[in-house]
C-alpha cells in the first residue's frame, strides 16, 4: 500500500513537471530509471536535482501543487520579525522551517517538506497556534535563517521609542545610584527602546559614529555623517546612567565600573540586516561619554571603481596590486578610508588560487576567501607575533591593518623581500612622507627602497547633493588658487541645501588620491636617505600629481566643492 502511494505520488510530481514545461518526457523516464536502480534509496526529486534536469524552485513549486499548499519565493520582506522568538532557531535549522507571520491564532510557516505531519504537529504543540503551511525551497529557508534569525548574543532592534512621547522617559528620570537598581532600570522597556532609537537613526542616516555626551543638564546625542558631526536628540541628564548601563550590558562590559575606560562590541539585527557596533566608553567630568562606531556590512565597498579613483591613477594602482611581491601602502589620517580601500583591493584580488591572510585590530568586515586574524594584545598576540605565525601559513598575500612600530615594519619588509605581496596602512599626511615615517621607525633606507612598490595617499571629501546642486561664482581668490594648480574650471558647483542632504549641500563622500610609484629613480633616491623635499621634487618630476590637484579635477567634474578640497588637502 505504501509503495503504491509513493509510486502514485511520484507519478503526479512527474506529471506536474511535464505539464509546466520544467521537464521533458525523456528526462523523466531517465530519472525514474535511475530511481528504480537505487531500489528506492532516492526520491524522484533528489534524482531530478542531482541530474540538473530542473531547479529547486521548480521542484518545490510542483510539490506545493501536489500537496495543495501555496508556494512562496521567500524574501526578507515576507515575514514579520516579531515571529522570530516563537520558534527556537535550533528547531528551525533541524527541520528546515521558518515562521513567517502570525494573525491571531494562525501561524503561517514555510517548510521544505510541506507533507511532514510530525513537524506540523510539533509546531502546533510548541506555539499553541494553528499552523498554515506554505512550501519554500530548503535553500531559501536556510539562507533566511542564517541572515535574519539572530544567533546568541545578537540584539534585535525592532522596538523603538517615540521620543516625542516624553511621558515614557519619566520612568527613568530619577537619579539611580545603586548598581543593582541601575541594572534593573537598564532592562526596562523605555530604556531599551530609547537605545534602539539612537542606533536605528544612526543606521538610517548612514552615520559612521554615534556620540553620547553627558553635559551638566542633558545627555546629547550626535551622529557623524559624511565626516561631520550632526546634532541628534537631547534627553535629561538623569537618563544617562540607565542608557549607558543598557549599552554596557549589550557590549558585555562591567556595569559597575564608571572610573576607567572600557571597550566592547555589540552585534545587532536591524530589519534583518546584521550590524556590528564597536563601543568605547570613557569617564568625563559630567559622566561617561560613549562613542559607538557603526559597522554596516551592507555599505561595504566591493570594487575600487566605487571609490572615486581618477582613471589614470586606478590603472596604475591595478598594476601594483597584481604584482607577485612587494609592499603597497595606503596612507592618510584617521577616517580617510584607508581600510575601505584595502578591503576593496582584497575583494578584487581574492580567488580560490590565492591564500590571502590579514592581521587586523579589529577585524571590521568579514571577507570571503580571506583568512582574517584578530590581534589580541592582552594575551600577547601582537601584530608582530601574528605576522610571524601567518608567515608559516603559506600566504600569497598579507594585509596588515597598520604598521605601528619597528617590529611590524621589519617583518612586513622581510615578507615582501621573500616573495609575498603585502598591503598595509600608515598615518602620514601624503605619499612621500611614508618614506620618512619608516625611517623614523629605524628601518634602513635601502630596505625601504627595495621592498616598497607604491604608496597611495588619500582623503575623503563630501559629494555635492545632486538634488540641490547649482552653479555659482566663487571668490576671485579661489579662481586664482585653482589657476596656480594649472587647471581651468569654467563652472563651479555647490549645494544650496535641501531636505535630502539635511541642508548641508552634501550627500556621501568620494576619495581624492595621490600615487607614488617606486620606479628606479625613486628607489635610487630613497636608498640615499634624502630629505622629504627632495622626495617630493623627484616624485613630481616622475609625474605624480598631488592630492589637491586630484581634488580639483573632481571639482571640475562637478563632484565636490573647492572648499572641501582645500580643507582636506594642503598645497605642497
Amino acid at each position: 500500500m505504501i509503495a503504491t502511494t509513493l509510486t502514485e505520488s511520484r507519478s503526479r510530481l512527474g506529471t506536474l513537471l511535464l505539464e509546466r514545461g520544467y521537464l521533458s518526457a525523456q528526462q523523466l523516464d531517465d530519472c525514474l530509471g535511475r530511481q528504480r536502480d537505487s531500489n528506492g534509496a532516492q526520491l524522484l526529486g533528489e534524482v531530478l536535482l542531482e541530474q540538473g534536469y530542473c531547479s529547486e524552485d521548480q521542484l518545490t513549486e510542483c510539490l506545493a501543487a501536489q500537496y495543495g499548499v501555496p508556494y512562496a519565493k521567500l524574501d526578507s520582506r515576507l515575514f514579520d520579525s516579531k515571529t522570530l522568538e516563537i520558534v527556537a532557531r535550533d528547531f528551525m535549522e533541524a527541520h528546515t522551517v521558518l515562521p513567517l507571520f502570525k494573525i491571531k491564532t494562525m501561524l503561517t510557516v514555510a517548510m521544505a517538506e510541506p507533507a511532514n505531519l510530525f513537524v506540523i504537529d510539533e509546531l502546533k504543540r510548541i506555539t499553541g497556534c494553528d499552523v498554515q503551511v506554505v512550501a519554500a525551497t530548503a535553500g531559501d529557508i536556510r539562507r533566511l535563517i542564517g541572515a535574519c534569525i539572530p544567533s546568541a548574543g545578537v540584539f534585535v532592534i525592532d522596538d523603538i521609542i517615540d521620543v516625542a512621547n516624553e511621558s515614557e522617559l519619566t520612568l527613568i528620570e530619577d537619579a539611580v545610584e545603586d548598581i543593582a537598581n541601575l541594572q534593573e532600570v537598564a532592562g526596562q522597556s523605555p530604556v531599551i527602546r530609547l537605545v534602539n532609537y539612537i542606533v536605528y537613526n544612526a543606521v538610517k542616516d548612514g552615520a559612521s559614529d554615534i556620540h553620547l555626551e553627558p553635559t551638566e543638564t542633558v545627555l546629547r546625542v550626535r551622529y557623524r555623517i559624511d565626516g561631520v558631526l550632526h546634532k541628534g536628540l537631547e534627553t535629561p541628564i538623569r537618563v544617562a546612567p540607565a542608557v549607558l548601563s543598557r549599552i554596557k550590558v549589550m557590549a558585555s562590559m562591567d556595569i559597575s565600573e564608571r572610573r576607567l575606560p572600557q571597550d566592547g562590541r555589540i552585534h545587532v539585527m536591524l530589519k534583518t540586516r546584521p550590524i556590528d557596533l564597536r563601543v568605547s566608553i570613557c569617564p568625563m567630568v559630567h559622566g561617561e561619554k560613549c562613542v559607538i562606531r557603526v559597522m554596516d556590512t551592507s555599505h561595504v565597498v566591493a570594487s575600487l571603481t566605487q571609490l572615486g579613483f581618477r582613471t589614470d591613477i586606478l590603472t596604475v594602482f591595478h598594476e601594483q596590486i597584481e604584482r607577485p611581491d612587494g609592499i603597497v601602502l595606503v596612507t592618510g589620517p584617521t577616517g580617510s578610508g584607508k581600510s575601505t580601500t584595502l578591503y576593496a583591493v582584497l575583494n578584487e584580488i581574492s580567488s580560490m588560487e590565492k591564500n590571502i591572510c590579514t592581521v587586523e585590530d579589529p577585524v571590521e568586515y568579514n571577507l570571503k576567501l580571506v583568512n582574517q586574524l584578530q590581534v589580541k594584545d592582552k594575551i600577547g598576540l601582537t601584530f608582530g607575533a601574528s605576522l610571524r605565525s601567518l608567515l608559516r601559513q603559506d600566504p600569497d598575500v598579507i594585509m596588515i591593518g597598520e604598521v605601528r612600530d619597528e617590529e611590524t615594519a621589519r617583518i612586513a619588509i622581510q615578507s615582501a623581500l621573500t616573495g609575498h605581496l603585502v598591503f598595509s596602512t600608515l598615518h602620514t599626511n601624503d605619499a612621500c612622507s611614508a618614506v620618512m615615517r619608516l625611517v623614523n621607525m629605524n628601518v634602513e633606507s635601502y630596505l625601504i627602497g627595495a621592498a616598497i612598490n607604491a604608496v597611495l595617499a588619500q582623503r575623503l571629501v563630501r559629494r555635492i547633493c545632486q538634488k540641490c546642486k547649482q552653479v555659482y561664482s566663487p571668490p576671485r581668490a579661489v579662481r586664482t588658487a585653482v589657476q596656480k594648480m594649472g587647471l581651468e574650471i569654467e563652472e563651479f558647483y555647490h549645494g544650496v541645501g535641501c531636505k535630502r542632504c539635511r541642508n548641508t549641500g552634501y550627500t556621501g563622500r568620494i576619495g581624492i588620491h595621490e600615487m607614488l610609484v617606486f620606479n628606479d629613480p625613486i628607489r635610487d633616491l630613497v636608498t640615499s636617505t634624502p630629505s622629504l623635499s627632495h622626495i617630493r621634487i623627484c616624485a613630481r618630476d616622475q609625474g605624480m600629481t598631488s592630492l589637491r590637484y586630484d581634488g580639483l579635477t573632481k571639482v571640475k567634474e562637478g563632484m565636490t566643492t573647492v572648499e572641501e578640497v582645500f580643507n582636506a588637502s594642503q598645497d605642497i
